[in-house]
Order: C-alpha cells, then structure tokens, then sequence
C-alpha cells in the first residue's frame, strides 16, 4: 500500500487544508451557480442576446411566455443536479468520495465554457444542464466526505463551513455582477458565468492529494489505508488504541448493516432505514421549500418589480443582502455545537416563515415609502434566518442521520430531494408571482410555520456530539418516528456517545462494548 502524506499535513492542519483546498470550491460554485443567474436576466445585455427571456420590457401574454421561458432556463440547472446527484446512487460507492467529486467538478467546467460563450439559447440550455450535473454530483458527496473525515466533536463547525462558504461566493458573486452592470459589452454576464471555472480548476488539481474516506475504505476492505487515514486525521500513530476503535466501530456498523440494497430504504426493520431516509430527505425539502429558492433566484427582480427599486440599487441592496447571509453563516459555526441542529433549524424556519408573512403583506403596495421599506427589512431577516438555522445545518444533517452502508444511496437521494424542490420552486415562481403577485408569499409562510417547525420538534433528533455509528443505535432502540427524539436525547447525555478523542477511558473499552453490542445484536435476531 502506497502511503500519501498528504503535504506533509496532519490533524488539525490537515482538515483546514481539505477545507480550504476541496470544500470552499466545492460550496463556492455551488453556491455562485444557485444565484447568478438571478441577476443577469434582468440585465440588459442578457436580455439583448436572449430576447425570449425579457420580462422587464414586456407586458400580458408576451411577459406570460417570457416567463415561463426564463424560468426554464434557470430551472433546467436544477434538472442537471438532480440527476448528478442520483447518479452517485451507482458510482459514488464505486469510485470513492474524491474521485466522483473530480469528476463532476470536471462536468462543470465544460458546462461554464458552453453558458459563458453562448449566443443561442439552446447553448445556454445545454450550458445550464452540464453545470448542473456537476454540482449534483458534488452536492452529494462532499458533505458525505467531509462528515466521514471530521471528528465528532468538531464535524458540525467543520461542515456548517460549508453553507458559510456557500455565502461567500454567493456574496462574491453578487458584487461581480453589480461591477460587471455597468460594463457596456456581453462580458456583462460573460465574466459572471465563467468566473467559477476557477473553483473547479482548485478542486481537479488539489482534490488526489487529499485523503479518501476512511468509512469507504473499510467498506471496501482497505483496512490498512483507512487505519493509515485515521491516523493522519487523527495525529496519532497506527497502532494507537484511538484508531483500533474508530476502525472496529466502523466496521461494526457495516456488520449491521450487511447486505446493503437500495429497496431497502423502502421499509423500516430493525435499523428503521425508511424513517432515516425520510428524516434526510425532509433536512433538504424543508429547506428548499421554505422559500428561500424563490428568494435566491429572483432577488433582483423582486426587488425591482415589488420594491421599486432601480436596477443599480437593487443590485447593491441583493449584494448587501448577501453580505449579511455570509456574516450570518459565520456565526452558526459558533454556534451548532452549542445550540445543536434542532434548534437552529427551528430558528432558522420559524424567522423566514414569519419574514414571508411579512413580505406577503408589504410587497403588496411598492408605491409605499413605508411599505417599501418595511419589505426590505424583512428580505434582509428571511435571508438571515436562512443563513442562521437553515443553511449549513441541512447539508451536515442528512449525513450525520444516515448508516455507514447506506450513506451513499441516502445522501444521493436526500441531494436529489433538494434539487428537485428546488426546480419546482423556481419554474413555478416566474408563473406564481405573475398571477398571485406579493400573495405568493403566504405559501412559504404557512408551509414554514404550520408544516416544518411542528416536524423538526417532533421527528428530528439531535446529533450533536454523537458518532456517526451512534444514530444506528438511536434508531434501531427506537420503536416508532416519534420516539427519536426523546432516545437521541438521553443517549447525548450518556458518556458512551461521546467524542472517542476526548475520552480515552472509553475508548480502551470500545473492544469490549462491541463484541457486547454484537451479543446483543445476535440474541435479538435469533
């Protein structure tokens, strides 16, 4: 076995180097690609090259068509990542975390080169797709890799960096295109659309000298590699009791989970594997429904068509809004390990149902000073409740609730979850805001308040603190969907679910709680 070293990195230095090198990329073009579009359809020289997609300067059934036009444009992205992300159903427990993350990294970077030198609209569409493609396939595997190489103490700072890194390049992406507005050729929207090419160029030449998943590893019996990565990721030596546990839990987990099947996330049995995966998939629904497609989407024309803002101010007042999601998303990393994921989550739906509310009734009257003003204040807030609560903590949740056997099949399904919402939300909303206008948005508000605050409290558990292998044991003693979360929280309490690298007196024990677990497991099935 060829032992990388990684540049010389461990512990700590080694995953802010993935971090820095693999993940910010990763989420930035992820995030840059879920609004730049928002922005440029209004842009005049967008709009002189493709006539088809102007709302702004036509009205009746004229502005209907373009409508339905324009939000197929910037919806078919979403296709392309809901089938980049079903697709690592088959390939990414095939050709590992990093490998299938080159190659939809690789994906959209051919699609940037057909959006940025467009001059058809049918290059635009295919642009669009191939982009799309390659941020699905990375949507569902590197929050999977991430979380598989993180400590439990610090994996949810380490993965809600990735929403934060999402807002940076959404930020960035938001002030690129107030620069690039006032430029007077088609490098306008040009520059925008193949700006993150240079995420992805990071990613291919960074992303082999990373470290692979030790939780893959050990599925596919690299057992002297995954104890070599642990001990990397750890700072530790091989031969350390810390990595013999890691190791023997991971396996353990896998035992459990033997004979792993797609068909099996149809139906419960003892690792209640339907309730997990709808559990996943709920973290992405519910933040995809929540409104904060719509808003993300189509911030510039909302605040042009119900602010009445002009296209400058309204590029600087989405630019500033984003700026705030970022600061936002910073202090959630200070956070999550503190106040856990429930509640965050909680906070998170609650202030943008609530602001939704708020903007149904202002939006209404955009002649209004006050109105006007009272609407601006309240996309600030929805947008900072998304930051807060609702966006890094959904990617790090599907993940952490998932077994080690199905993590991949799960996540693949949560991810496509997301997009899918996603695409409908924003090709109805062209349509929606045109026939029920600022009453659109009581949809969002009564979906947040009445459907997903009552379901995050009663179905989600809480996974802070906990090992990954620990939510199987939350689960398979849990006898219906409501009992998760009173099980979670007792076992959080207990010091057998905690951190094995603050615990070394557990972890010289964790030999012994495995064969006894195993007894357990056995007795109980026989």
């Amino acid at each position: 076995m060829a032992k990388h070293d990684f540049f010389s990195l461990r512990g700590r230095k080694l995953q802010i180097a993935m971090l820095g090198l693999v993940v910010f990329p990763a989420y930035g073009f992820l995030g840059y690609n879920n609004v730049v579009m928002g922005g440029l359809v209004s842009n005049p020289s967008f709009i002189k090259q493709f006539p088809s997609t102007d709302t702004v300067h036509t009205t009746g059934a004229a502005k209907a068509q373009n409508a339905r036009i324009e939000g197929t444009v910037v919806a078919l992205y979403l296709v392309g990542a809901m089938f980049g992300a079903l697709s690592c159903w088959k390939i990414g427990d095939r050709l590992g975390r990093l490998r299938t993350t080159m190659i939809g990294a690789t994906s959209a970077i051919i699609g940037w080169i057909f959006e940025s030198s467009s001059f058809s609209l049918g290059q635009l569409i295919v642009g669009r797709l191939v982009v799309g493609l390659g941020t699905g396939m990375i949507s569902a595997t590197v929050p999977i890799w991430q979380s598989e190489c993180s400590p439990a103490s610090h994996r949810g700072v380490i993965v809600v960096l990735e929403g934060t890194f999402s807002a940076v390049a959404i930020a960035l992406c938001q002030w690129l295109e107030l620069g690039f507005f006032f430029a007077e050729t088609s490098a306008t929207w040009r520059f925008p659309l193949a700006f993150p090419i240079t995420f992805a160029m990071v990613i291919l030449i960074c992303a082999p000298m990373m470290p692979e998943s030790p939780r893959w590893l050990v599925k596919h019996g690299r057992l002297d590699e995954a104890r070599h990565i642990v001990s990397v990721l750890e700072d530790t030596n091989e031969e350390s009791e810390i990595v013999t546990a890691a190791i023997e839990k991971m396996q353990y987990s896998l035992r459990l989970m033997s004979s792993a099947k797609f068909k099996d996330l149809l139906s419960n049995g003892d690792n209640r594997l339907l309730n997990r995966t709808l559990v996943a998939m709920f973290s992405t629904f519910s933040q995809q429904m929540s409104g904060i497609a719509v808003v993300g989407f189509y911030t510039v024309p909302i605040l042009e068509d119900y602010m009445g803002l002009s296209q400058v101010k309204s590029r600087i007042v989405s630019a500033s809004i984003y700026s705030l999601q970022l600061v936002c998303s910073i202090v959630t990393c200070f956070t999550v390990e503190r106040i856990g994921r429930r509640k965050l989550m909680m906070i998170g739906i609650g202030g943008m149902g609530v602001m939704a509310g708020v903007l149904a009734g202002t939006t209404s009257r955009p002649e209004n000073r006050a109105c006007a003003i009272a609407s601006t204040v309240a996309i600030f807030l929805f947008v900072a409740s998304f930051g807060l609560g609702t966006f890094g903590v959904n990617y790090l949740y599907g993940a952490e609730v998932s077994p080690l056997a199905y993590r991949v099949p799960i996540y693949a399904v949560t991810a496509t979850t997301l997009w899918s919402f996603n695409f409908l939300s924003t090709e109805v909303s062209p349509i929606a805001f045109a026939t029920l206008e600022s009453r659109y948005f009581i949809v969002y508000c009564a979906l947040d308040l009445c459907v997903f605050l009552p379901i995050i409290y009663f179905f989600l558990p809480e996974t802070r603190g906990m090992l990954l292998e620990d939510m199987d044991i939350v689960f398979r003693n849990s006898k219906n969907a409501l009992e998760v979360v009173k099980i979670a929280r007792d076992m959080s309490r207990q010091p057998c679910s905690l951190d094995i690298e603050q615990h070394d007196t557990t972890v010289k024990n964790a030999s012994t709680t495995i064969e006894e677990l195993s007894i357990t497991h056995n007795s109980n099935t026989s």
